[in-house]
């Protein structure tokens, strides 16, 4: 079959998705990865196709309301802000949507896409699944991860978890209004959209374990845990050669990145951060990141973008952004984590890792300081129950095929597409 796996956002919003794409393609399909043009090369070296969309996630950051994100320390304000910022990009992607639907039997959503998406599979007689990163459907077992907030109690919790809906669905309101249109639709509300999706059980996939997040027990029987879908690296990866150099000269260094997440003084954070280090007595590995991080020493190292399957493996502990897909690297390697939740979700994965027993409590990056970072590292690298129960966890999360399911639910489907419009 053609499946389209279609998602918008960061390097981590993207990078799961190789592995799945992978995956699929080894599975016999033709997959093509419908996203922006500077993740291109992930997909050729999975093995996919691919579809650029028109918007630069890095170059919308950077802008005006991109940093306007700074401003907002809670995560209900960023929320607000991120929202406006993506309802003034998503008008740009619906063309290249829709040109990449109409050359698939399948689409295959992110949650950064999943109300656009599919409303274009329906327009078009598409099948459509979820694939998800993060456990976004209402719950009463934990307040919405992109508020960053504690548990409000179950009827609080399900009820921030529906507002938190509304308000993403909100996002695409005035696009899916103009699609509903240009393929003949009934014209359906954002909120008629959601609980027709939710009558018929719209099947969604969560690329997360279930060791890391046990399944709600109050979501409907369509949404379904996978496990991990880990980011394709090709069997010809190997560290840069500077990089090797560096580990072997020393004790193993703890990484630092903070991923896709942007910060308003670089320079400032990069000493906070080798302060911290040597005050700990360790050696750093430093990403540069979208966050623009940087400092070089004998004792220090900065590299740009190295596979974190590769990497993680030879680090002390990561300190990091607590996205999902770094904190999932670290899962998979092993290490102990000291998580510096940044935005959105990155609170809910940070107090996820401190509940495990593979890290000690989260420092908010808004927060940080040199000697609060010292301490966590020095509890991280010195306690060694950190690193035994990193170690067992991770041995389970190996076993877990989380791309599986999907790739049978995708075989599920058949061969045959179902007959749709050619023309707007």
């Amino acid at each position: 079959m053609r499946v389209a796996v279609m998602t918008a956002g960061s390097r981590g919003d993207v990078a799961p998705y190789t592995g799945l794409g992978h995956a699929l393609v080894q599975g016999g399909h033709q997959v093509t990865l419908v996203t922006h043009t500077r993740f291109a090369p992930l997909a050729a070296a999975a093995g996919m196709e691919f579809h650029a969309l028109p918007v630069d996630p890095l170059a919308e950051l950077r802008s005006a309301r991109g940093q306007a994100l700074h401003r907002s320390s809670t995560g209900a304000g960023k929320l607000l802000r991120v929202i406006a910022l993506a309802r003034s990009a998503i008008d740009r992607t619906t063309d290249d949507l829709l040109q990449a639907a109409r050359t698939s039997d399948v689409l295959l959503l992110s949650s950064s896409l999943g109300p656009l998406g599919h409303t274009i599979a329906q327009g078009l007689g598409l099948p459509s699944i979820g694939v998800y990163l993060q456990p976004l459907a209402a719950t009463g077992e934990f307040a919405p991860p992109v508020t960053g907030t504690r548990s409000w109690g179950p009827l609080g919790n399900r009820a921030a978890g529906r507002a938190v809906n509304a308000a993403v669905d909100r996002i695409f309101a005035d696009t899916v209004r103009t699609v509903q249109a240009r393929l003949d639709l009934p014209r359906h509300g954002p909120r008629a959209a959601r609980r027709a999706r939710e009558r018929q059980d719209w099947p969604i996939f969560h690329g997360f374990s279930p060791l890391v997040v046990q399944r709600p027990r109050d979501w409907r029987p369509g949404l379904r845990i996978a496990g991990y879908w880990w980011p394709h690296d090709p069997p010809q990866a190997q560290l840069p050669d500077q990089l090797r150099a560096f580990l072997s000269a020393g004790p193993p260094p703890v990484f630092v990145g903070l991923g896709s997440a942007t910060v308003p003084d670089p320079e400032r954070l990069s000493r906070t951060v080798v302060r911290a280090l040597r005050a700990a007595g360790l050696r750093g590995v430093i990403q540069r990141g979208w966050s623009e991080l940087c400092f070089e020493d004998e004792d220090m190292l900065t590299i740009d973008e190295v596979p974190h399957q590769l990497l993680f493996p030879h680090m002390a502990a990561a300190v990091h952004h607590a996205g999902a897909g770094t904190t999932a690297a670290a899962l998979h390697a092993g290490i102990p984590a000291v998580p510096l939740p940044v935005q959105f979700d990155a609170a809910f994965w940070a107090a996820r890792l401190t509940a495990l027993g593979v890290a000690p409590d989260a420092i908010p990056l808004r927060r940080l300081t040199a000697q609060a970072l010292t301490a966590a590292l020095l509890q991280a690298t010195t306690d060694p129950s950190y690193t035994r129960r990193a170690q067992a966890l991770a041995a389970r999360i190996r076993q877990e095929d989380g791309a599986a399911p999907v790739v049978a639910a995708v075989n599920r489907l058949g061969t045959t597409p179902a007959r749709r419009p050619t023309a707007d």
